[in-house]
């Protein structure tokens, strides 16, 4: 009788009651499946990624082609009819390129088919190989085998569909000269870090530890590292001859390009979608980023021309300097960090068709993740848990200011076929694909901004 006059009495406040569980409105879940079904019709994403490759190429951070894609990005954001279009310009120092060869000179001469690895110091010379099989095998030597010579690690990157065989690989290009300089090398040539079998070289970044000497480091083709291989196994001594030019430390400038689809009460909460527009200078920078570019840009010019506001503002980032840096990154945290963020995510794995959902949301927020599942689901993708990848830069932003996340695994079988390499070109880019891809992406951006709660 008491449990009843109180709630008669209004006294309810007093009693605990069972909350409720989270769930989106109906007519936001309404509203996400008309977009997706928008953005499965729409060809808006190919004509980006065909416009930015075909009219801007390859852009190097700080270079000119960089600065022309920044421009070119703030037209077509502003076409797609995205608000607040804006380019913030930040300096860095940036690594050029110059010209570079390498050839066996002993037990037969025969030409290498290379790319110098990204802030690489120049230098030339013929020396010895020290073969090792992987980055592992190096670190464990402790002999003097290195002192002198030109170290080859022949580490292999296995194909898989979520990118982890690169993962386990990408250390022997990252990190190999320091381990090769710690040992008396004179230098650092490496089998490339993908999964062709072309003669084509992968570059990408390196990295050098300031407290040992600083090597030249290139990679050769996948065919190139098996015939050195194949040598090695006979047992005769391999020399190589090498040059390499460079320059690093260059002052340059490039700019996140920023566009929004402003939200009504809530609009100081951002849902921050990204992808980076610069690339390595060999290929045209399509499947990486070009794609995200498209896929991200187009994905909020859906939601801006349908006509309904979202809550929160869509934030669509396009970062300066991922591939070399992440100074992008770093500048849009210095000065966004404060801003409450909703979700952060980044579409940058190419354009194979997303298949798995993940979330990084708190535990509260966990029943609407499965109702995204659930809207993707039509989409051939799959629920995944909740230690969602976000993609680099918007992992750099996660990691910094624990701001939930959202990984939307594409498929990569084929992706380390060209990554980083001259064959990074439009061809290599399923239109059909890439519509997969925004139905994804709009249905995420849109319901995050919906959502009854912070993730």
């Amino acid at each position: 009788m008491k449990r009843r006059a109180l709630l008669l009495a209004g006294g309810a406040a007093a009693l605990p009651l069972r909350a409720q569980t989270p769930a989106f409105a109906d007519e936001d879940l309404r509203h996400a499946r008309t977009l997706r079904d928008a953005a499965l019709a729409d060809g808006q994403a190919w004509k980006l990624v065909e416009a930015l490759t075909t009219e801007i190429g390859p852009r190097p951070a700080g270079s000119p082609a960089d600065a022309r894609a920044a421009a070119w990005a703030q037209a077509a954001l502003k076409g797609l009819g995205l608000a607040n279009v804006r380019a913030e310009a930040f300096p860095l120092r940036v690594w050029q390129r110059g010209p570079a060869s390498a050839k066996l000179v002993a037990p037969v001469e025969q030409p290498l088919v290379m790319a110098a690895l990204g802030n690489s110091v120049a230098g030339r010379g013929e020396a010895e190989i020290a073969w090792y099989p992987d980055l592992a095998a190096l670190k464990a030597d402790t002999s003097d085998r290195a002192k002198g010579r030109i170290v080859f690690i022949d580490q292999k990157t296995e194909r898989t569909r979520d990118g982890s065989g690169y993962g386990a690989a990408v250390g022997a290009r990252f990190g190999g000269a320091v381990e090769a300089a710690k040992r008396g090398a004179i230098a650092l040539a490496i089998r490339s870090i993908g999964t062709d079998r072309d003669r084509i070289a992968h570059t990408g970044a390196m990295g050098y530890d300031l407290s040992q000497p600083r090597i030249p480091a290139f990679a050769v083709s996948v065919p190139d590292a098996e015939l050195i291989a194949r040598l090695q196994q006979r047992g005769t001594p391999l020399r190589l001859a090498f040059t390499l030019e460079s320059k690093s430390d260059v002052d340059a400038t490039s700019q996140n390009v920023i566009a929004e689809v402003p939200g009504t009460e809530l609009a100081n909460e951002i849902v921050m979608i990204g992808a980076h527009r610069d690339s390595w200078d060999l290929g045209q920078g399509a499947v990486d980023d070009g794609a995200g570019v498209a896929i991200v840009s187009a994905a909020a010019g859906l939601i801006a021309k349908a006509g309904r506001r979202p809550r929160r503002t869509i934030r669509v980032v396009l970062f300066g300097n991922e591939e070399n840096g992440f100074d992008g990154a770093r500048r849009y945290g210095d000065r966004y960090g404060a801003e409450p963020h909703q979700l952060v995510g980044e579409s940058d794995f190419g354009a194979g068709r997303v298949w798995r959902f993940a979330s990084r949301w708190r535990a509260e927020a966990l029943p609407l993740a499965a109702q995204v599942a659930a809207e993707l689901a039509p989409l051939g993708v799959a629920a995944g848990g909740n230690e969602g990848a976000p993609g680099p830069d918007a992992g750099v932003l996660m990691r910094r200011f624990q701001w939930p996340a959202v990984g939307l695994t594409q498929d990569g079988s084929a992706y380390f076929d060209v990554h980083h390499t001259e064959n990074d070109t439009l061809e290599r880019i399923d239109p059909a694909a890439l519509q997969q891809n925004v139905a994804c992406w709009v249905v995420v951006a849109w319901l995050a901004a919906q959502a009854p709660l912070r993730f």
